[in-house]
Formats: C-alpha cells, sequence, structure tokens
C-alpha cells in the first residue's frame, strides 16, 4: 500500500498549489488547485480546501472543494449556490467603471477596462456565471446609467 500512504505526504508543488489556491483573480487556478490538492489527504490540503469551501466567492471551486473533503470523508456543509450579491456593492462598480469611460463607448471597451481595473471582480462573476458571463455582464452595463466622459 505504498501508493497509499504518499496521498497522505504532501505533494511536491505544495507551495505552488497553496499560492494558487489563494489567487483571488483567478478562480480557474483556485480549481486547478482544488483538484491536485484533492488527491493529497492531510491537514494542510484539508485546511486549503475547507477554506475554500466556506470562503471561495465562486460556486465551482466550492463545490469542488465540497466533493473532495467529502471523498476524504471528512464531514463538512455543502455550499449554497444561492448568493444574492457576489460582490458588494457591484452595481456601483460598473457605473464607476462605465462613467470613466467616453460616453460613445463600446460594450467591449467597458469589459477591458472593468478586466484591468477591477479583475477581482471580473474573475468571480466569470467563474460564477460561466457560458452566461458576457450575457450578464452586458445587461448590467447596458442597465447602469449612460453618464460618461465626453
Amino acid at each position: 500500500m505504498e501508493n497509499e500512504e504518499s496521498r497522505y505526504e504532501l505533494p511536491e508543488n505544495y507551495e505552488e498549489l497553496k499560492k494558487a489556491a489563494n489567487r483571488t483573480a483567478d478562480w480557474k487556478a483556485r480549481l486547478a488547485a482544488v483538484e491536485e490538492l484533492g488527491q493529497w489527504k492531510n491537514k494542510q490540503t484539508i485546511d486549503i480546501l475547507t477554506r475554500l469551501v466556506t470562503s471561495d466567492p465562486v460556486y465551482t471551486v466550492q463545490e469542488a472543494a465540497y466533493l473532495k473533503l467529502k471523498a476524504f470523508g471528512e464531514e463538512i456543509a455543502a455550499p449554497s449556490k444561492n448568493k444574492p450579491e457576489l460582490v458588494k456593492g457591484v452595481s456601483k462598480i460598473v457605473l464607476r467603471i462605465k462613467k470613466s469611460l467616453p460616453k460613445d463607448h463600446t460594450y467591449e471597451e467597458f469589459k477591458e477596462k472593468l478586466k484591468k481595473m477591477r479583475v477581482d471582480v471580473y474573475d468571480i462573476y466569470e467563474g460564477e456565471k460561466g457560458a452566461d458571463f458576457d450575457k450578464w455582464l452586458q445587461k448590467i452595463w447596458e442597465d447602469a446609467p449612460a453618464t460618461g466622459r465626453r
């Protein structure tokens, strides 16, 4: 059972995985870290996975961490998919960015500026909305008052 015992050790790239699990602006890196950390059952990986289940803003990451912990036999509450507002004040953030652009800016210009100015917000909603992200972002952009620079 040498292979089974090795699962209780830390992976060689543990520090890199720990950093990836903490990348606030890259939900895909956090998800990849969950997948790899979920192959190693020990206190450090369980602690990281538990934190991601309870506090990651992207449900996909929370769910993946939850499933890894359940596979380890850990008792943990399932994450809730229904969160009213992932980022507090997102409509104000959108409005501020929209106002900072010329009045006749395009959706693509807005999207790029959001990504540059608030990559954390962009990343959270991209991860949460998935294939509907562009449709959601365009709607929130269109609904924000049209007061930009001249």
